[in-house]
């Protein structure tokens, strides 16, 4: 009944860009918090960014800070994940999700109901 499909990864040099976009479904996201999580070959997967239900208030693990950016359209029913200065440790599936998560637990992948399949993103050195 939902679906969260994300878009925009690809082979980029070190310090290129990406934009990422996640295309969620219509009313069943009323209301949810959007986050960004990444998973690299044999590590654990990581919170990378979040933006709760109104798009007034985002968050981002310190890793990111300063390069990438997360904004959601709720009139489009996505959000993005503006990627600069990658670095080849960006290298990663990068997963979109879907939550309803409060102030202070929205880098938890517990609060996430619904993910994306994921998509591919490599840094070349």
């Amino acid at each position: 009944q939902v679906d969260l499909v994300e878009s925009g990864g690809g082979l980029v040099q070190t310090g290129g860009s990406l934009r990422l976009s996640c295309g969620t479904s219509g009313r069943s996201y009323t209301g949810y918090g959007m986050g960004w999580f990444r998973q690299a070959p044999g590590k654990e997967r990581e919170f990378v960014a979040a933006i709760n239900w109104s798009g007034e208030r985002t968050n981002y693990a310190d890793f990111v800070k300063g390069r990438f950016s997360i904004s959601r359209d709720s009139a489009e029913l996505t959000v993005n994940l503006q990627m600069n200065s990658l670095k080849p440790e960006d290298t990663a599936i990068y997963y979109c999700a879907a939550g309803l998560f409060h102030a202070g637990n929205y880098y938890s992948s517990d609060v996430y109901a619904y993910w994306g399949q994921g998509t591919q993103v490599t840094v070349s050195s």
